[in-house]
């Protein structure tokens, strides 16, 4: 989720953690540690500052593992009982614990997803039926603190807050999964699914769907009931191994195969001296330019002389960004 939402879910923690007698007396110490522990796993969003590869290949990553959701709330309870000595520690570490669990939990249901089950698997769990930022749920924690500071008893907002959540994620399940049969019905002619790809938009009737067969790519939208294909391309050979042997030791190349659940990848000859090598994610259409990438420009000996990997709005902001590493 958005840091924005993260903290929304911190304010509504605190509100709970007002009917605990060991953390009722101390507002402040409340409010820090489950404001802190809703935020503190996207802590690696410094590594935006490094570059890209660091950032992809690292984001929701380790930060977000099985050892560091244990270890973020002994650390916050160390750092909170120096400053609030009358406050009981284990109350700090339970709510902290449960601050820190809930931001993996809630990450896992966008199409970004996270490293949660790390070190035991290193793959990304993408469930893709909430967008990054939610305006329905955002809407809905903001009412629930409202009414909870007009003097309303946590329990009375947030327990059917709660249960309202928990149906507005059934339902998205059960929109996701309609949509993916539908489109899989309008393919099936056209050849064997090998990928399909469904994931929320900030718009609650709008889904992103992409779908690979072993001919061609197919990218588009839903709107309402419709499913529109605005995009086909035949599908290329796998890159041969002269290229890859240099190319998938790049790190922006690294990075995005790390990180991406459906691309697709195409060659280009530049010139006899120049070949563009192009991993293109297909996740991310948007008025017909694909958003995410990564790209690689090697030299006739096939070494590597530019790559970058990462968000780009425009072709010509791609060719600056790669000419600028």
């Amino acid at each position: 989720m958005d840091t924005a939402t993260h903290i929304a879910i911190g304010v509504g923690l605190t509100a709970l953690a007002t009917t605990d007698p060991a953390l009722s007396q101390n507002m402040t110490a409340s409010a820090t540690v489950l404001i802190a522990g809703s935020l503190i796993p996207d802590i690696d969003t410094v590594l935006k500052l490094k570059n890209n590869a660091t950032y992809i290949t690292n984001h929701r990553g380790i930060t977000h593992s099985i050892p560091f959701t244990l270890f973020w709330p002994l650390l916050i309870t160390l750092l909170t009982y120096v400053f609030f000595q009358s406050v009981n520690p284990f109350h700090i570490w339970i709510w902290a614990q449960l601050a820190v669990f809930l931001h993996v939990f809630v990450d896992i249901f966008n199409s970004y997803g996270t490293q949660a089950l790390r070190p035991i698997s290193n793959k990304w769990i993408q469930l893709s039926v909430i967008n990054t930022f939610d305006p329905i749920i955002f809407l809905l924690l903001l009412i629930g603190i409202a009414v909870w500071s007009l003097g309303t008893h946590p329990y009375i907002v947030f327990l059917p807050l709660t249960c309202i959540l928990i149906l507005y994620y059934i339902l998205r399940f059960q929109m996701r999964n309609w949509l993916k049969k539908q489109a899989l019905n309008q393919v099936q002619h056209l050849g064997k699914p090998i990928k399909v790809f469904v994931a929320p938009t900030i718009r609650f009737m709008q889904w992103r769907i992409a779908i690979q067969t072993e001919e061609y790519d197919y990218v588009g939208r839903s709107f309402g009931r419709n499913i529109v294909f605005s995009d086909k391309v035949k599908r290329q050979p796998y890159p041969n191994e002269d290229i890859m042997r240099y190319a998938q030791n790049d790190p922006n190349v690294r990075a995005f195969l790390n990180f991406s659940s459906i691309y697709r990848w195409h060659i280009r000859h530049v010139s006899n001296e120049l070949t563009e090598l192009r991993f293109i994610d297909l996740r991310y259409l948007k008025n017909g330019h694909y958003q995410f990438v990564a790209i690689v420009h090697l030299d006739e000996e096939m070494k590597v002389l530019h790559s970058y990997t990462g968000w780009v709005f425009s072709e010509d902001k791609l060719m600056k960004k790669l000419y600028a590493h």
